[in-house]
């Protein structure tokens, strides 16, 4: 039976409608994510109400994860093929990935102030993100100067996303060294919980928390994602097309 996509970034309306329901599905899953964690699932038994931090660390550090796959899938296929759809997917998962890195730092840092007794701490997972951080802001950093060299805007032009697609792939190393530094380095921060190899030790109602409230930043992620994704394709036609307001006269007048 032959199966249809819908490109969550075109302008026609079943891409407007494919993007009206994922926010619908991102707002659901928010609010049973939100509930769940809030009131269903109970409070850690050593780390108290300060573990409901997870509910919004995990969930963004996983999907930050996902959009630094996005880079390196899209920067790959921009390579092969050219196709500058691709570098503006790239872009648009830096962003997201950057965004969501800071947002699992924040949240770490105040979780470790609760728990730890303090804000920073020279462990394996914490440096290791902060890197992942600083790899991918440069990234957008050397799009921008880049761009500035080149006398333009951002446009994707090749000059711009070819040495960016390069940089996109390496800094991709860095998302292995950040989730298995828990377990090649002695840290302070916990081991894997969902995905670990032995039974999860965690009540399920945490972890019905935890699922929902990923799957929710997942799905709005991917809405972000498809708004950024137009938004850049628009900006760029609109650089590329070329200037008519100045036309000359018809002979004879004026």
């Amino acid at each position: 039976m032959p199966t249809t996509t819908v490109d969550l970034t075109a302008d026609d309306p079943r891409g407007a409608a494919a993007r009206r329901t994922t926010a619908w599905i991102t707002a659901g899953l928010a609010t049973a994510a939100g509930l769940t964690g809030g009131l269903l699932a109970p409070a850690d038994a050593n780390q108290g109400q300060a573990q409901r931090l997870m509910y919004l660390h995990v969930p963004a550090a996983w999907v930050a994860y996902l959009a630094f796959t996005a880079v390196l899938g899209a920067s790959l296929a921009y390579l092969i093929g050219g196709d500058p759809r691709w570098d503006r997917v790239a872009r648009g998962g830096a962003e997201i990935g950057v965004g969501l890195t800071a947002v699992a730092i924040g949240t770490g840092a105040l979780w470790g102030h609760l728990v730890w007794g303090t804000w920073w701490a020279w462990d394996p997972r914490l440096v290791s993100t902060a890197l992942l951080l600083l790899a991918y802001a440069g990234y957008l950093a050397l799009r921008r100067a880049l761009a500035e060299r080149a006398g333009g805007a951002d446009d994707g032009s090749r000059p711009v996303a070819r040495p960016a697609a390069v940089v996109g792939i390496g800094g991709f190393l860095l998302v292995p060294v950040v989730h298995f530094s828990v377990l090649w380095w002695r840290s302070l921060h916990q081991q894997a919980t969902i995905l670990a190899p032995q039974r999860p030790p965690i009540d399920p109602r945490m972890a019905l928390a935890l699922l929902l409230a990923v799957a929710a930043a997942s799905t709005g992620a991917l809405l972000v994602l498809a708004h950024r994704v137009r938004r850049l394709e628009r900006a760029t036609t609109a650089t590329r097309e070329p200037t008519t307001a100045h036309r000359s006269s018809p002979a004879g007048v004026g």
